[in-house]
């Protein structure tokens, strides 16, 4: 039996950053996002011999282990192995044999959620081999408990919520690791205008998001004036955005966009860089209203607003840098699997 998931990537578009701890414990945080369509990617194969076999072609980890109940968390494949690890815990599972194959459609340090993202997708297939009786609240509960607390990787919480439920949603992240999720129902000419407003430019440079959440905890903790202001005025343009978004008001959501990212910049030293600044500038000059960088900063995608007149303009300018512009849709579904069952003569898929 052949066991497949895929989990949608995710565009920060507003909030980001107040779902971090220890902001988020102390002041609440509003974030909103919509997922897209590029994906994590997981396969899991049953193998009759007693080996696991991790084919992790975003880690570029291709390893063979023998079968155990707890996988040594060495820095290869960290992620895999910790899914692993704490499914075999909490339900006491015997090892069997399997191949486990995973990818990404975009670069790993985008900014779009690729770590996070794998995480859910990852989860979703083993909850579909094993049956597990996990909604999208636990997987992605789960997932923000591996990553953050058993692997101790920084970040936020938004993006395996993004990934499990999937669409346009506005999150909300109260103290205890509490995060109430609210799925927005955008009308589809909304939808289709902000496609058509919207460019998605990544960088050429991947980048860690951990330096810059690690400053930001800081700030959060010393109780840096200038950075918590701009964290309350970061999560306020959350609830307005979603205002913007629900109503068509184009004009208004870019502004937002805009004056969130100045908020953003006073974050941390590291958010912004010559290589962002470059490309904004020259976004900018072909016609852009407004933009920022989808994640923590510090490299990855860039999104920018754009009169969808224009909008080939920007993307020819953007072309003659040294990153990519990315075609791109929203989508509306989470994080699923589905199972093939093999025979000598026939595959059959069951979703």
């Amino acid at each position: 039996m052949i066991i497949r998931s895929k989990a949608p990537l995710r565009l920060g578009l507003a909030g980001g950053g107040s779902d971090v701890s220890p902001y988020s414990d102390i002041y609440g945080g509003l974030v909103l996002n919509a997922t897209i369509n590029l994906y994590t990617h997981t396969t899991i194969e049953e193998l009759p011999d007693n080996q696991i076999v991790i084919d992790s072609f975003d880690a570029d980890c291709h390893k063979t282990y023998s079968l155990s109940k707890k996988l040594d968390i060495d820095g290869e494949a960290s992620l895999i192995k910790g899914v692993y690890n704490r499914i075999m815990k909490d339900y006491g599972l015997e090892p069997r044999g399997f191949r486990i194959t995973t990818y990404n459609d975009a670069p790993a340090g985008s900014g779009l959620g690729t770590s996070s993202t794998m995480v859910v997708c990852l989860i979703k297939a083993f909850v579909e081999w094993l049956s597990l009786p996990l909604g999208d609240y636990e997987i992605a509960r789960m997932a923000f408990e591996i990553e953050r607390k058993e692997l101790g990787l920084s970040g936020g919480k938004q993006d395996q919520y993004a990934a499990a439920f999937g669409g346009f949603n506005f999150m909300e992240f109260l103290k205890d690791d509490m995060v109430i999720v609210n799925p927005l129902k955008v009308k589809r000419w909304i939808v289709d205008e902000l496609e058509a407003s919207l460019v998605l430019y990544f960088t050429g440079q991947s980048r860690s998001s951990a330096a810059i959440i690690d400053q930001q905890r800081a700030n959060t903790t010393k109780g840096e004036t200038k950075s918590i202001e701009a964290m309350h005025r970061i999560k306020q343009s959350a609830s307005d955005m979603k205002l913007a978004l629900l109503k068509g008001d184009m004009r208004e959501f870019a502004r937002i966009l805009g004056q969130a990212w100045e908020d953003k910049k006073k974050m941390a030293d590291a958010i912004t860089n010559p290589i962002i600044e470059n490309a904004f500038s020259v976004a900018m000059q072909a016609g852009a209203v407004a933009g920022k960088v989808s994640g923590a900063g510090g490299g990855g995608f860039c999104m920018f607003m754009v009169d969808p007149t224009k909008k080939k303009t920007v993307v020819d300018a953007l072309k003659q840098l040294d990153g990519f512009v990315m075609p791109f849709n929203f989508t509306d579904g989470g994080a699923h699997g589905w199972k093939i069952y093999q025979t000598d003569d026939i595959r059959t898929m069951r979703y």
